[in-house]
């Protein structure tokens, strides 16, 4: 079948995500035949280079030989069981390991099926555990321009108005300070520490995105605040909630971006590339301290009742714990340091344009931001469509070009990345 015959068929049945559908009038809507290493393919046999790993989740190329090995193991004994009441090897095994890579005080792991869902839970985990200590503190608090994701709870903590805005008179209340990444690092804290005072006793957690605020234009801000945060969370008896879904396993640099703030949160929550790209799964590692707060006898009521489905599914466990080997056997985080110096060095060329605002990077996630557009140009669209064309697939968030590239990128494919971007910004 062609593109054109595939398409004509989707657009008559599906609506897809983060889209307006009306786009696909003029948008063609590209069906995917097959994926090898850093390229995609249609089924008109065009290659594009995968440039923002889709969705952030892919880490170490599609169809890798090594994971689909693993998956395929793993399918043939056992697919999935249901986590309540029974377990299975490759979960345990996962959970020993992200426990032996996170903060020692993270000592718990709760599994869920996508990151909205650890983030639900993490907050649910948090309220409760102050209502089984007899305590009600019902608010959150969350930096502007953050996001959390988009199921209601993660909405409430999120300040991204594109998708929370049409949903306000329903969500829970929350709170949001100002974001180190838009302003001074000084005079963020000091609005965090108000908005802490201010509400004592009524909060129960704050929930960041460490160092990188994805969603949010790729905005990013220093670990010194983090580590500062740390203190003022402690100070008040609040619980710091890191949502790394994004920018956990290598993203940023480090394993985790909260090992460069040397500090470690209450919640932790993981998904994405955890598995690699290959399938829904998601944790949340949580203290000893508030695995307690719910470790009780049946009549008690203290019981943390949240469940889904494919909780803890076999199959994702198994690729996560193949992602997992691919860290340790390739030595992946000292890899990639010479493509972050690459990236970094490719993209000094770019702060020369005058239509270019700013340059960002942290570890593998780099943005450059547009400036001098009329929002209603749709510039990040016109960049898209050029892109493509030449076989490069990235999707800007507005007027800014991101770039999140699996970790399999060769330099050559990412200076073919820099160069075809580099030329379409010039030529705006």
């Amino acid at each position: 079948m062609t593109n054109q015959e595939l398409m004509e068929q989707d657009l008559k049945m599906i609506f897809h995500p983060c889209s307006q559908m009306k786009d696909h009038e003029k948008l063609p809507l590209i069906p995917i035949k097959r994926g090898e290493g850093a390229y995609i393919e249609d089924f008109d046999g065009n290659a594009y280079l995968d440039c923002i790993s889709s969705w952030w989740v892919n880490l170490f190329g599609h169809a890798n030989p090594y994971i689909n090995q693993r998956l395929g193991e793993q399918a043939n004994t056992l697919e999935h069981v249901i986590f309540a009441g029974f377990s299975h090897k490759p979960a345990i095994d996962l959970a020993s390991r992200l426990i032996a890579l996170t903060p020692e005080p993270l000592q718990k792991v709760f599994f869920a099926d996508n990151g909205s869902s650890a983030i639900e839970i993490s907050l649910k985990m948090a309220f409760q555990y102050f209502k089984n200590k007899g305590e009600s503190r019902p608010l959150f608090v969350s930096l502007a321009n953050s996001y959390h994701g988009e199921t209601m709870g993660a909405l409430a903590v999120s300040d991204t108005g594109l998708y929370k805005d049409v949903y306000s008179d329903i969500l829970i209340k929350t709170v949001q300070a100002a974001s180190p990444a838009l302003v001074d690092e000084s005079e963020a804290l000091e609005d965090m520490e108000r908005v802490l005072k201010e509400h004592e006793g009524k909060i129960n957690s704050v929930v960041i995105e460490p160092l990188v605020q994805c969603a949010g234009s790729m905005k990013m801000y220093d670990a010194s605040y983090i580590t500062a945060l740390r203190e003022l969370c402690d100070r008040y008896g609040v619980f710091l909630i890191a949502d790394e879904i994004a920018v956990g396993f290598g993203r940023t640099g480090t394993m985790f971006a909260i090992e460069q703030a040397g500090i470690s949160p209450d919640f932790l929550c993981l998904s994405k590339g955890i598995t690699g790209g290959y399938m829904p799964l998601s944790v949340v590692l949580m203290t000893d301290d508030i695995y307690s707060a719910f470790y009780c006898d049946y009549s008690e009521g203290k019981s943390f009742l949240d469940s889904h489905s494919y909780t803890g599914n076999t199959l994702a466990c198994a690729v996560a714990n193949a992602v997992l080997d691919i860290f340790e056997d390739e030595k992946v985080i000292e890899s990639n340091q010479s493509k972050i110096a690459l990236i970094q060095e490719r993209t000094q060329r770019f702060r020369e344009l005058e239509n270019v605002a700013e340059v960002r990077q942290r570890g593998m996630i780099c943005a450059i931001e547009l400036d001098g557009y009329d929002p209603s140009r749709r510039i990040g669209l016109e960049v898209f469509q050029k892109a493509l064309a030449q076989g490069v697939y990235i999707r800007p968030l507005g007027h800014v070009i991101y770039f999140m590239p699996p970790y399999c990128f060769s330099k050559e494919q990412l200076h073919t990345m820099m160069d075809v971007t580099y030329d379409i910004v010039k030529s705006l």
